[in-house]
């Protein structure tokens, strides 16, 4: 009787073991997602576009992510004055430059020394700002953050005022410790995250729905046939340097530009090279009709001036090619006239042709609108 006892105890040890092995492994899966999961945002590049430069693998896009990115564009809170946003100097319908302004304004209406570049495509670029003087997007926003001209702050000075948000009695609020949260699964503000959103927030922002985009795709209606001449001559005699489907092959030439009133000497600032003297970082001319006006100090104010400029129509005049040691070798080319040889048809057609890059899905983007808050705090 002893022997069966113990033969049914050692069998019934076994089934409990048996059924609290099943329950272990049926109801605890392991970690459970929790409420302060972002949510994955898939992001695709255009197929014709070559691979982008950004490593998404150590910021992966979410929505909370973007979103965050986005209101901290538009906030005036990044600024001393609490009123001089990102999106102050790079205004949507202008393609997130600043319309009508040959130089940025920044706070206290203080004039800075260069125009504000377009926010676009920032995905593919190899290095930015008209210098060069950054790699990194991450690295991006703390430049004119703490620039004197421009929002004249100190990035942990933001940081302390986002912990502060909202703010009581403000007339819109904005809670960003709670956006945070959202975003990166705790409420904890620090530049690494705020300079991630960000980066974010900019990566969603690619202009490829123009005209000529269409055609890409196979719309041969898309352009007419005087912008089709002009794509032809453009590629002939402006693609060396507005390469691929970027339209710029991301590097420093030197232009010709007759050096400005502050002696702006672009590249050199940077690396302190004296080849790089009077070099300049090709901009892309996507949105460019949108864009004006245009050069790094904002001297033209019309594509016809920037043609004139390339065509050296005016020898002598502070409008033509100026030589330099560092001039660009595709503008000073042995025997021939200095500058590119356009007639006055080309330029008609090169600026058709340059108009069907304006995209208006990208500047109408509801996506990439202000939220609203403007100058809250």
């Amino acid at each position: 009787m002893k022997k069966v006892t113990g033969i049914l105890g050692f069998l019934t040890a076994l089934l409990a073991l048996a059924v609290s092995c099943k329950k272990s492994s049926t109801d605890d899966p392991g970690p459970k997602p929790t409420d302060n999961t972002p949510t994955p945002l898939q992001w695709t590049k255009p197929s014709y576009f070559p691979d982008p430069v950004y490593d998404l693998s150590k910021n992966p896009l979410t929505v909370e992510g973007v979103e965050l990115g986005k209101f901290l564009f538009y906030d005036g809170i990044l600024s001393r004055t609490d009123n001089i946003g990102c999106g102050t100097c790079h205004q949507q319908q202008a393609a997130f430059t600043h319309h009508g302004h040959d130089l940025s304004h920044g706070v206290d209406d203080q004039i800075g020394t260069r125009n504000a570049p377009s926010v676009q495509n920032m995905a593919w670029n190899t290095s930015f700002f008209w210098d060069g003087g950054v790699h990194d997007m991450d690295m991006v926003p703390p430049v004119p953050i703490q620039n004197k001209v421009e929002m004249d702050e100190r990035v942990g000075n933001v940081i302390e005022k986002l912990k502060k948000t909202p703010v009581t009695g403000a007339a819109k609020q904005v809670d960003y410790p709670k956006m945070f949260k959202a975003a990166f699964g705790s409420d904890s503000i620090t530049a690494d995250r705020m300079m991630k959103a960000l980066s974010q927030f900019m990566m969603t922002m690619v202009s490829a729905t123009s005209r000529y985009d269409y055609f890409l795709k196979g719309d041969a209606f898309a352009l007419t046939a005087q912008e089709k001449d002009g794509l032809s001559v453009f590629k002939q005699k402006c693609a060396s340097c507005h390469a691929g489907e970027l339209f710029t092959d991301q590097k420093f030439r030197n232009n010709g530009l007759v050096p400005n009133r502050i002696n702006d000497q672009g590249r050199y600032t940077i690396t302190l090279n004296a080849d790089d003297r009077l070099k300049f970082k090709v901009p892309s001319l996507r949105n460019v009709g949108l864009t004006a006006p245009y050069m790094h100090d904002g001297r033209f104010t019309t594509l016809e001036q920037v043609l004139d400029h390339y065509a050296n129509d005016k020898p002598g005049s502070k409008d033509s090619i100026y030589v330099s040691p560092t001039l660009d070798p595709l503008l000073n080319v042995a025997g021939q006239k200095r500058g590119i040889s356009l007639t006055a048809a080309e330029k008609q057609s090169i600026i058709a042709f340059l108009k069907t890059l304006n995209d208006d899905d990208f500047i109408k983007d509801k996506r990439f609108s202000d939220p609203g808050i403007g100058t809250s705090f």
